[in-house]
């Protein structure tokens, strides 16, 4: 297996921490600022499973995945984000700790380092009434 480097060149990366999710967002992005001031914006997916040896005999399809979004341009684009939206995020698997009443609370969810939206949700189509249309026969005056 051939070693990768950083991206600055240093040292030869012993593990690989990357995530490619496609889904539908099924809660609307929400923007959060942090006790220390910074910014995110977290969004969840709900991506549908591949078999597998552990998914063979389960009744559930589907996983719902936590994604946060920090960067500015990122950020930008999850905010942009509507239930029901199918999108395509790439990223880290990252495990968050924040303090909570009953004590020290975790939560495993994906850093969104790049994302964008494949398509929208079909809109309901509206029905028209039909035009009359005007049908002439030729050589009719």
């Amino acid at each position: 297996m051939a070693h990768e480097k950083t991206s600055s060149g240093a040292a030869p990366l012993e593990s690989v921490n990357a995530v490619r999710l496609r889904g539908k967002v099924t809660t609307p992005a929400e923007e959060r600022e942090l006790p220390s001031g910074t910014v995110v914006v977290t969004v969840r997916l709900s991506v549908q499973r591949e078999p597998s040896p552990m998914t063979n005999g389960s009744r559930q399809t589907t996983d719902w995945v936590d994604c946060a979004a920090w960067g500015g341009k990122v950020r930008r684009t999850v905010g942009s984000w509507r239930t029901g939206d199918v999108v395509e995020v790439e990223g880290a698997l990252r495990r968050r700790f924040s303090r909570a009443a009953s004590g020290t609370a975790t939560r495993l969810e994906v850093e969104v380092l790049s994302a964008r939206r494949v398509r929208r949700p079909d809109s309901p189509q509206r029905r028209r009434a039909p035009r009359a249309v005007e049908v002439g026969v030729p050589g009719d005056a």
